[in-house]
């Protein structure tokens, strides 16, 4: 029995057929840690995401705003019909009903200004920021002929300024605002017609009909701080609304519907960025009856997030791992076919290991490094590991520097590729075309008839 086995391994040994076939299959067995790997990388992405919203929660959310808006309601009018039940006599009344006419601002100012900081919670850490918003503006005349409202059943007493925010919690001062220099605090309160999911804030009645005697605008400023993370936004419902963000940050990612307009918008510094935004720019009017529209996705701004993309790269990473052990072992396949060194399969399978270990090593290192230095520790220790061990077994240092070599290239071919995003194609393949050539040329010599 034994000696059939020792029989069967010289064969396994010598037989070139064989030698592939048993690459084969430890290359789809090492498929197994390779996915491991990959769910693992996935976990750890997941708990980093949820630390960082744990601590974006816990100091103020994204900060997202608009307003202030003037809110006047109206009456309304229907015919009801009633008929006597005794005499059957046909009667009409008219039913009142309230409903509401929201105005934006003729012209809107909005200045912030957003001192950015760190926050970290054991490995993991995101961008958290205090801002300083001031707005200003004014209203025009507050026209109800669209829908030929008569000025009498105009509630103008019962007016109300109204301020959408979606972060509350990270309000840090007393909320007013100044109306033709009368100030008026803003408290939250329940918007039963809103369709978003901004928080409602509005101000006691204020006498609008009075004010509107006093000139032809209506004025207001609106000053306060709050406290925020990964982003904050400005909806442009001003008829003209010019914005102005500055900060220390230096790596701002401005994103929304609209884009600064000034080029020198980013400097040494932090950033200066400008905005100018028209009504005819956007889809919706300056006066709304009944209920606000959602406006949401009309929203520009600045983004804070710290990119986090060492997950995501050692993903990308660990998706070239079949290519990685494929290529290694055909390289040792071909060696191994060229100098008529016997490798046990026990050997392919210690190298396999070795390549899978450099995955772990990636993403452990990563936590606490950069991707560039963990990419370069995991795969100089890799490299090394392996180089020393095909010297031991193939009793060469000729083979040893074409295996260091080969690898050096392969893992570094890898690396680029990962940096690159529109040209990750072209060059992986232009790349896997190179590799091919070469095997090919190499291998041109090979008698694969006699190695049977």
């Amino acid at each position: 029995m034994e000696q059939n086995s020792n029989k069967f391994l010289q064969w396994v040994q010598k037989s070139t057929t064989s030698r592939m076939v048993v690459i084969g299959v430890l290359s789809l067995i090492l498929l197994i840690p390779l996915n491991y790997i990959e769910n693992i990388i996935i976990e750890r992405s997941y708990h980093q995401k949820n630390v960082v919203n744990e601590i974006d929660q816990q100091w103020g959310n994204e900060v997202s705003l608009y307003g202030p808006i003037i809110r006047i309601p109206y009456k309304t009018y229907t015919e009801k019909t009633i008929t006597d039940k005794e005499t059957q006599k046909v009667t009409t009344e008219l039913v009142e009903h309230i409903k509401f006419g929201y105005f934006f601002p003729n012209k809107l100012d909005i200045t912030s200004t957003i001192n950015p900081e760190e926050k970290k919670r054991g490995i993991y850490k995101t961008a958290v920021f205090k801002s300083e918003i001031d707005l200003q503006g004014n209203f025009k005349r507050f026209n109800f002929s669209k829908i030929d409202i008569e000025d009498k059943d105009i509630l103008w007493n019962k007016s109300k300024v109204i301020f959408k925010t979606s972060n509350v919690k990270g309000i840090s001062t007393k909320l007013s605002i100044l109306i033709n220099n009368k100030e008026y605090d803003l408290s939250s309160a329940t918007d039963y017609n809103s369709n978003d999911y901004y928080h409602h804030l509005e101000s006691g009645f204020i006498p609008l009909k009075e004010l509107n005697k006093v000139s032809e605008n209506v004025n207001f400023d609106l000053k306060y701080a709050v406290k925020g993370s990964k982003e904050i936004q400005f909806i442009p419902i001003g008829k003209e609304t010019n914005t102005q963000i500055t900060s220390s940050w230096k790596t701002a990612n401005f994103n929304g519907s609209f884009l600064p307009y000034n080029p020198n918008k980013i400097n040494e510094n932090g950033f200066n960025a400008k905005w100018k935004v028209l009504d005819i720019n956007r889809p919706f009017a300056q006066e709304h009856f009944k209920v606000l529209p959602r406006l949401k996705d009309y929203a520009f701004g600045v983004n804070f997030k710290i990119p986090v993309d060492e997950y995501q790269k050692s993903l990308r990473t660990a998706k070239y791992g079949f290519l990685v052990i494929t290529l290694t072992f055909l390289i040792f396949f071909i060696i191994q076919s060229v100098s008529k060194i016997n490798m046990h399969p026990f050997q392919y399978l210690m190298i396999g290991i070795a390549l899978s270990m450099f995955y772990t090593l990636l993403i452990s290192i990563s936590e606490h490094s950069n991707f560039l230095k963990a990419y370069t520790i995991a795969s100089v220790l890799v490299i090394l590991l392996i180089s020393l061990y095909s010297k031991s077994i193939l009793k060469s240092k000729k083979f040893m520097l074409f295996i260091f070599t080969s690898l050096l290239f392969l893992y570094t071919f890898i690396f680029i590729i990962i940096q690159l995003e529109s040209y990750s194609l072209l060059v992986g393949s232009l790349g896997l075309f190179a590799i091919l050539a070469a095997v090919m040329y190499v291998s041109r010599k090979i008698d694969w008839s006699k190695s049977l």
